[in-house]
């Protein structure tokens, strides 16, 4: 029978995969967070900006609105793995 001292201590590990979740997850708010300040036209973080009032800035919306990620996916299938499921679902 093995005595105490000869068992691993695993009490400090326990918590290291809710830190990483938790460091996951600020990570993406943070980006989201700066996207939303630095890019998006609704959001007026200087005086000047925030005295200018509604802007009719369409454009500047769109651009704003169609970033690459979503031009990347616009034309793809909205599959995880779209081989394993053809393999699957077609037949031969």
């Amino acid at each position: 029978m093995p005595c105490e001292s000869d068992l691993i201590d695993l009490t400090g590990l326990i918590g290291y995969p809710l830190a990483a979740a938790m460091a996951v997850a600020l990570g993406i708010c943070g980006m989201q967070l700066i996207r939303n300040i630095s890019g998006n036209p609704e959001v007026r973080v200087t005086k000047e900006n925030r005295a200018a009032g509604i802007l009719d800035n369409f454009v500047e919306g769109e651009k704003y609105a169609e970033h690459r990620l979503r031009k990347f996916v616009r034309n793809k299938s909205p599959e995880i793995m779209p081989s394993v499921n053809s393999f699957f679902t077609d037949p031969k």
